[in-house]
């Protein structure tokens, strides 16, 4: 959920994977070029997990990476280029870690099953659940006006699933864009909205038990 500004109407932009957010560095480039930016994405990450990212400078940046201003000005020009790098290579690398291994099942109870789990990840994140429980309004224009890199990364992993699924026949044909899209609006909302549905007096709105309906949910989706 990290900015890559697209047209609405049309069909979101390809963001290959470590994509650059705006304004930011990328994570292609040599070996050392991204040993170098992890230095300081890892630098920012302990900067925000501390104290949030509107209480976090370039300066604490540096500090914790070991590098000057001027080294983070010529790649980043602020605080939030910066976190939005962070945002992209976090989730995108979560994305990854998370893919089902093809261990024979049909595709269907695969991809549910790493939704599922995914969903479960993210929502435990503790750079996502620091964003929410401090600086929330990072998140708003990747629900409420446009796609994000890492968005646009998933969107492109979930449409390899779903033709692959049309492929074998576990899952129901139709657009895979349209399908990937409206899988993304409910996966995504179970990840930043659940929480706010959790009750702990209750079992059964507890979050195993959300994760259960989603896969129900995801099911009736799918099913031919």
């Amino acid at each position: 959920m990290t900015s890559n500004r697209h047209k609405k109407a049309g069909r979101p932009g390809r963001a290959a994977r470590g994509a650059p957010e705006d304004g930011g560095a990328g994570a292609g480039g040599a070996t050392r070029a991204r040993t170098a930016q992890d230095a300081v994405l890892d630098a920012a990450r302990d900067c925000v997990l501390a104290v949030g990212v509107r209480r976090t400078t370039l300066t604490d940046i540096a500090r914790r990476a070991g590098v000057s201003r001027m080294t983070l000005y010529r790649r980043w020009p602020d605080v939030r280029t910066i976190v939005a790098d962070l945002m992209t290579r976090e989730w995108v690398g979560l994305g990854d870690s998370l893919q089902p291994p093809d261990d024979g099942r049909p595709v269907r109870p695969r991809f549910v099953d790493g939704l599922v789990a995914g969903v479960r990840a993210f929502r435990d994140h503790p750079l996502l659940r620091k964003i929410v429980e401090v600086d929330p309004e990072l998140l708003l224009p990747y629900v409420l006006d446009r796609c994000g890199a890492s968005q646009l990364v998933f969107l492109d992993l979930f449409e390899q699933a779903l033709r692959a699924g049309h492929a074998d026949g576990t899952i129901r044909r139709d657009h895979p864009a349209r399908q990937a899209r409206s899988i993304l609006l409910v996966v995504q909302s179970y990840v930043l909205s659940a929480p706010t549905m959790f009750d702990d007096a209750d079992p059964g709105l507890g979050p195993d038990a959300f994760d259960e309906e989603l896969r129900h949910i995801l099911e009736r989706m799918l099913a031919p």
